[in-house]
């Protein structure tokens, strides 16, 4: 934990461009496809550093949930597909994790929604995963969501919700859907996606960061 009270002791610097920062996929267990999107994180990095004064290796790390290392970034990013299990230990070091001043970003890319929010659960037992207001400062850094979360991909034609875990007002775990953004932070010939689609993504995932290193 000393090792990621330092980081975030020092993360306003990061954003006038001082230090460099590495941030992590989450690798997780129960056959879900922890390692969807490969091009994705590289994007949004590339993006924040060249729009919001980010300083972050341009090569994101691979972590796994139980591993100690995770206390070594400010920033874990999850997606996949399908089933997420953490056991007792993996969920007692991410809420440690969390608890410590680190933050968990999870994107739904479709079919990850009741097995992720059982996990959730499991970490913060006594929280409830509430969703984010229009007006939470997330969707209004340096690109503005007035809106709120904006859609990448249409799937069940439902509406693109932020919802959030809340602990002594600051947001520790984000879980994105219905949105898709992640697909959208990706190379542009993976999903064909508009240049109007992806800028948009593009700019939500850095306020993500934005948010992370300045709160």
């Amino acid at each position: 934990m000393k090792k990621l009270f330092l980081i975030l002791m020092s993360l306003p610097i990061l954003l006038i461009g001082q230090n460099t920062y590495e941030i992590a996929i989450l690798k997780y267990n129960g056959g879900g496809d922890w390692y969807a999107n490969p091009t994705a994180l590289p994007n949004l990095i590339t993006f924040a550093n060249e729009n919001i004064g980010t300083n972050i290796k341009a090569a994101p790390a691979t972590v796994e949930v139980g591993s100690s290392d995770i206390f070594n970034y400010p920033f874990l990013h999850m997606t996949g597909h399908g089933n997420v299990v953490f056991n007792a230990s993996e969920t007692e070091n991410l809420r440690n994790y969390l608890l410590a001043g680190g933050f968990l970003h999870i994107d739904d890319n479709y079919g990850m929604d009741a097995f992720v929010r059982t996990e959730i659960k499991k970490i913060f037992p006594e929280t409830e995963l509430l969703e984010l207001p229009t007006n939470h400062p997330i969707f209004h850094g340096k690109f503005k969501f007035p809106n709120g979360l904006p859609k990448v991909h249409e799937h069940d034609a439902s509406p693109s919700q932020a919802f959030g875990i809340i602990i002594d007002g600051r947001l520790v775990c984000l879980y994105t859907f219905e949105s898709d953004i992640g697909d959208g932070w990706e190379d542009a010939e993976v999903h064909n996606d508009s240049d109007f689609i992806r800028l948009k993504a593009l700019q939500m995932g850095a306020n993500i960061l934005e948010y992370v290193f300045s709160n």
